[in-house]
């Protein structure tokens, strides 16, 4: 009987034991601040700037005004290739605009981007056609109609490759980084040199960002009244700032005015904004992420020997300017454990 009363404790303390082991790893896992980030120096500087940079008896220590963190967005926080959302929205506006303004389809570039003729479009993409194109479906409209415009197609156009709408496309590691640092007193902005007005109609959606935390390439505005007599806006084909390369630390000090203690980029279009962060004085993040896993993405750099690209290019400069300066290198194949919300 003994014996038996023996066994049967043994067998009691095996199942509290481990029910303690698996409340424990639940634990961890819950209090994981980044979960979909495999353990690595990527996610371990995250988490050890966080922490110092928010802790009082730290010299490290970042005061709450000071904790500025910046994301470039196509190809840092969402997916760019083959082409960038926003341009793909003013391919498909062209043919909207051609209903009210026939004689495009009889004008290049408009000629060809209405054909639908994918590989010619991709040819005819140079800067000089490229500004043709957005100056004619991103100017003319007031400010009011423009939004509920963009807000009308991101709330339905798809990506073809994963036949999911581009908001879907969002880098759920970097969605994390950015909850993680709001959480710990940071304010998270956009720094893209992607539209300004075109990011803000669903920035605070996607990633939890305000409008007046969206800083990109800025366009000009004309002020008059429409025919109801009301103030208007209207978007007019001037440019006051283009937010890539050295115009994001501009942009960055035009519309912030604090110096980021933590920077997030993915191309040489980034690199500035990550001088300019690493720049200051006391602790700093300097991140970018390289796209190296085609299959559950892209692959492209050139940057030690990926397939080159003209979209979010990452050059070999760049990758050993990074190595040199102490800058972190995501590995979107070894760092991310999943790229999407709906990876499993």
């Amino acid at each position: 009987m003994r014996s038996l009363v023996r066994v049967r404790s043994i067998g009691v303390a095996a199942v509290a034991l481990l029910c303690g082991l698996g409340v424990a790893a639940v634990a961890r896992a819950q209090t994981d601040p980044l979960p979909s980030w495999n353990d690595g120096p990527a996610k371990q500087a995250i988490l050890h700037f966080v922490q110092t940079t928010t802790d009082q008896a730290n010299p490290a220590f970042v005061p709450p005004a000071a904790r500025i963190a910046t994301f470039d967005q196509d190809g840092t926080t969402w997916v760019e290739h083959p082409m960038y959302t926003q341009i793909v929205y003013c391919l498909d506006r062209v043919a909207m605009l051609a209903k009210s303004k026939p004689e495009l389809r009889h004008i290049e570039p408009f000629k060809t981007v209405l054909s639908g003729d994918r590989a010619a479009i991709a040819k005819l993409l140079t800067m000089k056609n490229l500004e043709k194109i957005l100056a004619a479906t991103l100017t003319g409209m007031s400010v009011g109609d423009f939004k509920a415009d963009v807000s009308r197609w991101i709330a339905t156009a798809k990506d073809p490759r994963w036949n999911r709408l581009y908001t879907e496309l969002v880098y759920q590691p970097m969605i994390e980084v950015m909850q993680y640092l709001r959480a710990n007193g940071y304010r998270t902005y956009i720094v893209t040199g992607g539209g300004q007005d075109f990011v803000r109609v669903y920035s605070d959606a996607v990633y939890g960002i305000p409008i007046e935390q969206v800083v990109g390439t800025m366009g000009g505005t004309s002020f008059g009244y429409d025919k109801a007599g009301k103030p208007v806006l209207t978007k007019e084909p001037k440019l006051l700032l283009n937010d890539n390369n050295a115009g994001k630390p501009q942009g960055i000090y035009l519309m912030i005015g604090h110096r980021p203690a933590a920077a997030f980029g993915n191309s040489t279009g980034d690199r500035q904004m990550l001088e300019y962060t690493g720049g200051g004085d006391g602790a700093r993040l300097a991140m970018l992420v390289l796209h190296d896993d085609a299959q559950r993405e892209y692959a492209y750099g050139p940057a030690e020997g990926l397939p080159d690209t003209k979209v979010g290019t990452f050059t070999q400069a760049l990758y050993d300017e990074a190595k040199h300066k102490g800058w972190t290198i995501i590995s979107m194949k070894n760092d991310w454990k999943r790229i999407f919300a709906f990876d499993q």
